[in-house]
């Protein structure tokens, strides 16, 4: 049973809470490619393929390297995420800080990313006390969204019924899973169509309280 009476928000963090194509993600790209040339021996385009390989196939480039390579995780995430300029390079609405101070409930980040990235990135946005807690790779024990497990692992941790949760999320097949655990599903998304399991679709993370979006458990 949920902790207190209310929805609980959870959150994936980038391209959701924040802009990470405009920056972050082609920096982690770049990091991520030349960690796969130095480890894997590989040259440059073929190191950007298999990257791209795995992401498409597994959601998260690193599940395919600790398949199929035996890739320490921590070591890959830590090599891949070095952000020495990291204030200048998130991108996001300075009216994200108000929405959240005013929309009701428990918010949880959820993100792929590590843990220490994702605090950092909402350091640097303001709104790191907004959030109960955040979840990077390592609390879902390296089971990266859309893997149900990883899931699961937030739920029992926080004592969390899905149907008392609203995961927020950019990604289609993230949602899915979240879906047929029994969350409510909010798709960030400005595709003009709208899957079977997403509940609603919003063009912006700034458009959650005036479209009266609700869990079940409110209803």
């Amino acid at each position: 049973m949920p902790r207190r009476a209310g929805p609980v928000w959870v959150f994936d963090l980038d391209n959701t809470l924040h802009n990470a194509s405009a920056h972050i993600f082609p920096h982690i790209n770049r990091a991520m490619t030349a960690y796969l040339m130095r480890h894997l021996e590989l040259d440059e385009p073929a190191a950007n393929q298999l990257r791209m390989d795995y992401w498409k196939r597994y959601g998260a480039t690193l599940l395919g390297l600790m398949r199929h390579h035996q890739i320490d995780p921590r070591h890959f995430l830590d090599e891949t995420h070095q952000f020495p300029e990291l204030h200048r390079m998130v991108v996001f609405d300075r009216a994200l800080g108000h929405m959240l101070r005013h929309l009701p409930g428990r918010k949880i980040v959820f993100s792929n990313g590590p843990q220490a990235y994702a605090r950092a990135v909402l350091q640097v946005m303001g709104v790191a006390r907004h959030f109960d807690d955040v979840w990077g790779v390592e609390q879902m024990r390296f089971h990266p969204k859309p893997l149900a497990r990883g899931f699961r692992h937030l739920l029992h941790a926080h004592r969390l019924h899905p149907a008392h949760c609203i995961l927020v999320e950019d990604s289609a097949e993230n949602l899915r899973t979240a879906k047929r655990l029994g969350m409510q599903t909010v798709w960030i998304s400005t595709s003009p169509r709208q899957p079977a399991w997403v509940d609603y679709r919003l063009r912006s993370v700034l458009q959650l309280a005036r479209h009266g979006v609700r869990s079940h458990a409110s209803r």
